[in-house]
């Protein structure tokens, strides 16, 4: 059963960022646009974890937090509060609601998904690999450079090359699934581990690094869950 996590924010924006960093997890995401909104799908609900905005019409995110963990059926879940950068005082008035934890707006992609690990260890749940071979191109740093993809999963893929990238780098890629007519997948992803030919982190895979998907577009994402769907069945 998927974790549930509940985003609350009267910001369209800052839902749509929040869903973005969490689209390549298991996690099913809800959101609310305000507090009463919030307190309401909480007790439908019962989320693993809510992510909640201070400053919200109707009622805020003090106000719900407080509310939620008076009632004695909810009172468990964490609650991480998101305030504006400098505000010192906000912090008081959410720790006085009784919240779990801090996130600074604007929102930083890796500190945000740490915040969320605290509570859902289950964010890094990694499935399994499916062996696949295809030629792949990709970008960084504006250089366009090539490798070979081994294996990939729904939330990343290794890529064989000959190119030293530093774990941390942000990268544009395209690579056809060969056994899907020929879709062609387009994604940006970021390096979280690296095969050199100095150091070896697994030493049954050639130099190349581990990515991580952080984007797929739209079309390609529909391509890709298909493939993906299919070569479990087939496997």
């Amino acid at each position: 059963m998927p974790k549930k996590v509940l985003l609350v924010d009267d910001a369209a924006m800052f839902l749509e960022i929040q869903k973005d960093f969490l689209k390549m997890s298991s996690i099913s995401v809800f959101c609310a646009k305000d507090g009463l909104e919030a307190l309401e799908k909480t007790r439908i609900l019962h989320p693993d974890l809510l992510v909640m905005d201070l400053h919200m019409p109707r009622m805020n995110g003090a106000e719900c937090c407080s509310a939620i963990k008076a009632d004695p059926a909810l009172s468990s879940i964490p609650v991480i509060m998101a305030t504006s950068a400098g505000k010192d005082d906000d912090h008081e008035i959410c720790r006085n609601a009784g919240c779990d934890g801090f996130l600074t707006k604007p929102f930083e992609r890796g500190l945000y998904l740490d915040a969320i690990r605290r509570f859902i260890p289950e964010l890094d749940r990694r499935e399994a690999r499916i062996p696949f071979t295809s030629a792949i191109r990709f970008q960084a740093f504006r250089v366009a450079m090539t490798g070979t993809i081994l294996d990939l999963s729904a939330r990343g893929i290794f890529v064989a090359t000959e190119y030293d990238l530093d774990v941390g780098t942000e990268i544009v890629l395209t690579f056809a699934l060969t056994e899907a007519n020929g879709a062609l997948i387009q994604a940006k992803g970021v390096v979280r581990w690296k095969n050199s030919t100095a150091k070896k982190i697994k030493e049954e895979y050639p130099p190349g690094f581990g990515l991580e998907f952080t984007a797929i577009a739209g079309e390609s994402l529909s391509a890709f869950k298909r493939f993906l769907a299919k070569s479990r069945l087939d496997n």
